[in-house]
């Protein structure tokens, strides 16, 4: 397995915070979701890695029936607990790839958040399609690091800091902005052989957060989570002191979210 795919057992251990930690995505999102795969409450649909139940709340409190698959304990339990009001919600603790449905099952969408990419490449695709109605849609969405033009001076300043501790970006560095960069998902769907793309759009907002707020938005991040605690401490100092220089004490970091949308060959 991939280090990729290892790091994706980290977020347990965000599980008590990460539900308020991480922002909502935008509600014009699974409006457009709806109106692309003509969904409506009576279907049946299928979550991969749903975390303490981000996306599926917005999704129960429409109605839908939803099945939710989630590799954690902790965030599973944390799940349950946010949604256990929603008689039509279940959550299952499990990796997708050793998932087994009950013999039968289909369903009309399968969505995942900020989840897709932690599913084993060989499995995730087809495992899909076998587990989709005819004419069922595959759903995913990120919540990204944006870097519109005149994004905050903050992140190009930290950025040396990551530099300093060894856990630099990697890639030339500052990003694309986000309408310039293409969609990585929309040429999977392709490529796997079972789905056709029959929609994506773009999506960019803005959140300022206090030196307390972003880093505990940092502890929802595998690679802070994963991080040596020596370097993440000197991260934090850092940040709390540059903020603290600033008049509000604040920063705003942009978010940039892609929904593909694919219908089953």
């Amino acid at each position: 397995m991939s280090r990729d795919l290892r790091l994706r057992a980290t977020f347990d251990r965000a599980a008590a915070f990460y539900q308020d930690a991480r922002p909502d995505y935008p509600a014009e999102l699974y409006s457009d979701l709806l109106a692309v795969t003509g969904v409506t409450p009576a279907a049946h649909l299928l979550e991969v890695g749903c975390g303490p139940g981000k996306a599926t709340l917005p999704l129960a409190r429409m109605g839908f029936r939803i099945t939710a698959v989630e590799l954690g304990d902790a965030l599973a339990a944390e799940a349950r607990h946010r949604l256990a009001g929603f008689a039509g919600v279940s959550v299952i603790t499990s990796s997708f790839e050793d998932w087994k449905p009950p013999a039968g099952v289909r369903f009309d969408l399968l969505c995942a958040a900020t989840a897709w990419k932690w599913v084993d490449p060989e499995v995730k695709y087809a495992k899909a399609a076998a587990l989709l109605a005819q004419g069922g849609h595959l759903a995913v969405w990120n919540a990204d690091h944006a870097f519109p033009a005149g994004f905050d001076p903050f992140f190009a300043e930290i950025q040396e800091v990551y530099e300093e501790i060894g856990e630099g970006h990697g890639d030339p560095w500052p990003p694309p902005p986000p309408e310039d960069q293409p969609d990585p998902m929309a040429t999977e769907f392709e490529a796997s052989g079972h789905f056709t793309v029959v929609g994506t759009k773009l999506y960019v907002w803005a959140l300022r957060y206090t030196a307390d707020e972003y880093i505990a938005l940092l502890d929802t991040f595998s690679g802070h989570i994963a991080m040596e605690p020596a370097k993440r401490e000197h991260l934090y100092q850092e940040i709390r002191r540059r903020l603290a220089a600033r008049s509000d004490g604040t920063l705003t970091r942009h978010w940039s979210a892609v929904l593909t949308v694919g219908r089953r060959l």
